[in-house]
């Protein structure tokens, strides 16, 4: 699974983020993974998921960060 791995880097308001994104193994009807580990400056964020037509997230973070990094994976699976 290591090879799905896949770093990211963007700044929101004015400070930048750099970590990476680890899909799930289990993936949803498209193909998709259904959730992702995400790390960013050093420091686990969370479990995103896409559902209900956004990014969701178990922890108790920013919304434009959780926003950011659903468009970063995005761009990744250029969805």
């Amino acid at each position: 699974m290591e090879d799905k791995i896949f770093d990211i880097v963007f700044t929101v308001d004015g400070k930048e983020y750099k970590g990476w994104v680890n899909p799930s193994g289990k993936l949803n009807d498209t193909g998709m993974p259904v959730s992702f580990h995400v790390v960013l400056n050093e420091t686990a964020f969370g479990y995103l998921s896409f559902r209900d037509c956004k990014w969701m997230i178990n922890e108790d973070r920013p919304t434009s960060l959780v926003k950011e990094v659903g468009k970063q994976i995005e761009q990744h699976y250029q969805i």
